[in-house]
C-alpha cells in the first residue's frame, strides 16, 4: 500500500470513529430519553435496540482501533511480524460476538407481532454474513501467519548467508 492508500485509509477510518462516538454518546441517549414506550413490550425491543447499537458500536470501535494498527505497521513494513496476528484476532472475536448479538435481535424481533417478518429475515442475514466475515477474517489471519513464517525463515537464511560471505 502507498503512502495516500494508507492516509486515505486512517482519514476514513477517523469518520467512522468519529461517527460511531456520536450515535453511542449522544443518539442513543436521545431516543432513550425523547421516544418513551407506552407499554413493557414496547420498552423491551426499544431496550434491546438500543442495546445492540451500543454494542455494535463497541464492535466497530475494536475494529476501527485493529485496522488503524495494522495499517500503521503495513506503512513500517512491519506487518509480517507475529505481533501483528494481535491486531487480527480481536477483530474476528468481535464479528463473531456482533454475529451473535444480530442473531439474539434477530430473535427477540421474531417473538414480536409487531415487527415484520421481512425484517427478522434481513437481521438474520446481517448475522449470517457478519459470522461468514469472522470466517473470511480467520483465513486472512491464518495467511499473514503463513506470511510472517516466511518471512521469519527469509531474515534467518539472510543471516545465515551473510555469515558465510
Amino acid at each position: 500500500m502507498g503512502k495516500f492508500s494508507i492516509v486515505g485509509l486512517k482519514v476514513i477510518l477517523a469518520v467512522i470513529l468519529a461517527g460511531t462516538f456520536f450515535v453511542q454518546l449522544f443518539m442513543i441517549p436521545m431516543i432513550f430519553i425523547h421516544e418513551s414506550p407506552s407499554d413493557g413490550t414496547e420498552k423491551f425491543f426499544q431496550g434491546s435496540f438500543l442495546s445492540y447499537l451500543f454494542l455494535a458500536g463497541l464492535i466497530i470501535e475494536t475494529c476501527v482501533y485493529c485496522v488503524w494498527k495494522l495499517a500503521t505497521r503495513v506503512k513500517r513494513g512491519t506487518v509480517f511480524d507475529p505481533a501483528s496476528l494481535g491486531y487480527v484476532t480481536p477483530i474476528i472475536i468481535a464479528f463473531a460476538v456482533g454475529a451473535l448479538a444480530t442473531l439474539a435481535l434477530g430473535a427477540i424481533f421474531a417473538a414480536s407481532t409487531e415487527i415484520a417478518p421481512g425484517v427478522v429475515l434481513l437481521v438474520g442475514g446481517a448475522g449470517l454474513l457478519m459470522i461468514g466475515i469472522s470466517i473470511i477474517v480467520l483465513v486472512l489471519r491464518q495467511l499473514l501467519e503463513q506470511a510472517a513464517m516466511t518471512e521469519a525463515q527469509a531474515a534467518e537464511l539472510r543471516t545465515e548467508l551473510g555469515g558465510v560471505i
